[in-house]
Order: C-alpha cells, then sequence, then structure tokens
C-alpha cells in the first residue's frame, strides 16, 4: 500500500469508530431517558409552565380511568400512545383538550408517561348490554361480509390485545369511548388512521355500539 494512503486509511479508521461511539452514546443517551419515576410525577402533578395538566385528572389513577368518555391508558402500547400524542400536536387528531397538553410535552415526557403506564396493572372492563353481545362478538371474530367489514380480531387480535407498535389494544376499554372513536372515523373527526376511517364509515351506529360493548369485556 502506498505509505501516504496508510496515514489516510488509519485516519478514516478512527473517524469511523468515534462516529460509531458517539451513535452509541446518543442510542445509550436516548434510553436512558425513559424514567417512569419522572413519568409517574407528570402524570400526577403535571407541569403548569408548559400547559401540561396532570393525567390522572382524565385518565384516573395508574391510567385506568373511570370516566367513560376518556380512555384508559394502562395496558395500551406504548408506541399507540407515542402515535396519538404526536398526533394530538398536529391536525391528524383535533382535540381541544389534549392538544394543548400533548404540545407541550417533550419527547423525554412522553417516554416517562409510556415507562410509568407500562409499569401499572389495567383494571379490566365488561360488555353492559346483554341484548347486543352476541351481534359484537360476530362483527368483531368475523367482521360484515355483506359489507366488507373485516373481522376486528384480524388486527387487534382475538383476545384484543392487539399488536404492539401496529394495532392498539381494546381489551378493557370503556365502551363510550370506544363507540366515540369509531364514529369519529367514520365522520371525519378523526383522521390518523385511514383503515379505520374506511372500516368505520361502513359500519351503522348498532353495529359500533354492539362491537365497542363487546371489546369491552375482553381480557
Amino acid at each position: 500500500m502506498n505509505r501516504i494512503c496508510i496515514p489516510i486509511v488509519k485516519s478514516l479508521f478512527v473517524a469511523l469508530l468515534a462516529i460509531a461511539s458517539t451513535a452509541n452514546a446518543s442510542e445509550d443517551k436516548k434510553v436512558a431517558k425513559a424514567d417512569p419515576a419522572k413519568g409517574e410525577a407528570l402524570y400526577n402533578t403535571g407541569d403548569a409552565t408548559r400547559n401540561v395538566t396532570a393525567c390522572i385528572a382524565c385518565h384516573g389513577a395508574a391510567g385506568n380511568s373511570s370516566i367513560a368518555e376518556n380512555p384508559k391508558l394502562t395496558g395500551q402500547h406504548g408506541a399507540y400512545i407515542h402515535k396519538q400524542l404526536v398526533d394530538f400536536k398536529g391536525p391528524a387528531r383535533n382535540n381541544a383538550i389534549m392538544a394543548p397538553i400533548a404540545k407541550g410535552m417533550t419527547e423525554e415526557d412522553i417516554q416517562n408517561v409510556i415507562a410509568y403506564l407500562a409499569k401499572q396493572k389495567p383494571t379490566p372492563g365488561a360488555a353492559k348490554n346483554k341484548d347486543t353481545v352476541e351481534l359484537g362478538k360476530k362483527i368483531y371474530r368475523g367482521g360484515i361480509a355483506e359489507k366488507n367489514v373485516p373481522a376486528c380480531a384480524a388486527c387487534h387480535s382475538a383476545n384484543g390485545a392487539g399488536l404492539p407498535a401496529q394495532y392498539p389494544r381494546l381489551a378493557g376499554q370503556h365502551q363510550t369511548y370506544t363507540a366515540a372513536q369509531l364514529i369519529n372515523f367514520r365522520n371525519g373527526t378523526r383522521k390518523n388512521s385511514e383503515p379505520m376511517t374506511t372500516v368505520a364509515k361502513r359500519m351503522s351506529d348498532e353495529e359500533i355500539q354492539a362491537v365497542s360493548d363487546y371489546v369491552a369485556g375482553l381480557k
């Protein structure tokens, strides 16, 4: 090898090692940011200086909301919670309450709250309408063939657990909240899932209410 090239190659090798080390350090720092203790503090008390109100006020202690209009967060996939908070910052999810809160949260805040919620235990739900539970079960497991509505279980799994980073957990979620989101997808108020918009537009109010009630009882 040419003598002039040797020191150049060595320099390039050292530079590449430095870049790799920096990238690894950056990744380690990113992972280290997820602090459940900080997440708990933000969840329970918020941060008035940034218009981040306490999550507990709407989503309940440990993420187990007791308000039917507000979703339970415990048990939900972290990647899904992250996407929703990011979407609340933009036009994808138009919500007067969540928009300013999400905009006040940093990426570190989001990761910390997710880490806190991941350590909590979700409370079970229950189907309440015996008259429609069979219809909800039929739709969830088999869809509605004549309307080209696929089975909910195909994406959200048979037990409603969903798939991390792809499809949210539905099991145990409030009937009222689930139905409201399907209606929002149907009328275009919520725009952050094209597949759900397509599916919801093919469902009647009765079908939406039935499947929402059924998933509340899944475990």
